[in-house]
């Protein structure tokens, strides 16, 4: 019996040209090892004019290769370039191993110089799969759902004008908390505590712990801190009818929705999950000073019985 292709998708950063060279690398690495390489339409072009002798030996997503057929999605870029491959391959549960081709990278695996390794491994199906809490994001205007859309790190109300405050409530498993005028609010998972909610000023969360936070921005009142509750609760932002200008629902940075006054966000946890591929077992203690170059010389470890 002949065993079904393995189709890998490559999603990169076109607009790079050393994002570019690693995607015809990767592509060229699959290929030689039997493997499918699959492009999304709107990359195939970018990709074949960085190398037209990869034309006629990469599938094109949706067209010859559907989201179910994926066995992997290999990203290269930063974060922003996962938060859309996690876009791409939301309807499927094909892993994201990420290469970090960008600045930080959070969310990415490897860096740039471990790429042939990392595909190697990719290809041998050595890694390890953790599943990250994503949110489910419903708009309403009076009774009726206007918008409905999901996030991995992060849905914010912002507003839409910059010389124009958001007067909102906030408000946690249905019951109003606090009234304040704003910048916006910020409601994110674990895994965005190390993005927009760490800009804002909110607590770093451990992915492994299952939680929802909320941070208000710029907020002009005294009860205005950094929340953490439980990942069965509910978060709200109410935009208040006073408010003297509209705002913007952003999820993940990548998907708005315009809000009038009067328009209510609600966030719950997606049953849903992003599932990561990981190659590294590592604490995420290790993973946040080499992120941040944190300093730690000096440290002894632990001595005898904690």
């Amino acid at each position: 019996m002949t065993a079904p292709p393995r189709n890998i998708l490559v999603v990169a950063h076109t607009g790079r040209q050393d994002t570019l060279a690693a995607a015809v690398t990767v592509c060229e690495q699959l290929l030689a090892a039997g493997a499918v390489p699959v492009l999304a339409r709107d990359e195939q072009a970018d990709l074949l004019a960085a190398s037209p002798s990869l034309d006629g030996h990469v599938a094109i997503l949706g067209d010859t290769v559907e989201l179910t057929d994926l066995e992997l999605v290999i990203v290269l870029g930063g974060d922003g370039t996962i938060l859309r491959a996690a876009e791409v391959a939301r309807e499927c549960s094909a892993p994201l191993l990420g290469i970090n081709l960008g600045h930080v990278g959070f969310l990415a695996e490897s860096e740039r110089d471990d790429l042939g390794e990392a595909v190697r491994r990719a290809l041998s199906r050595d890694y390890l799969v953790e599943e990250r809490m994503t949110l489910a994001v419903r708009v309403k205007v009076d009774d009726t759902v206007v918008y409905e859309t999901w996030a991995l790190n992060e849905a914010t109300v912002e507003k839409a004008s910059r010389e124009r405050m958001l007067e909102v409530v906030i408000e946690v498993d249905g019951r109003p908390l606090s009234s304040f005028g704003c910048d916006g609010v910020v409601m994110s998972t674990p895994t965005g505590s190390t993005a927009y909610s760490f800009s804002a000023g909110g607590p770093v969360v451990w992915p492994s712990l299952d939680a929802l936070l909320l941070v208000p921005l710029s907020a002009h009142a005294l009860f205005a801190r950094p929340l953490v509750v439980g990942p069965d609760s509910s978060l709200a932002v109410e935009i208040l009818a006073r408010t003297p200008g509209s705002a913007v629902l952003y999820a993940d940075g990548r998907r708005t929705y315009d809000l009038p006054p009067g328009a209510r966000v609600v966030v719950r946890r997606s049953p849903v999950p992003v599932r990561l591929a990981r190659l590294h077992s590592g604490p995420f203690t290790d993973r946040l000073v080499n992120k941040f170059n944190l300093p730690v010389s000096g440290w002894r470890g632990p001595v005898g019985r904690e």
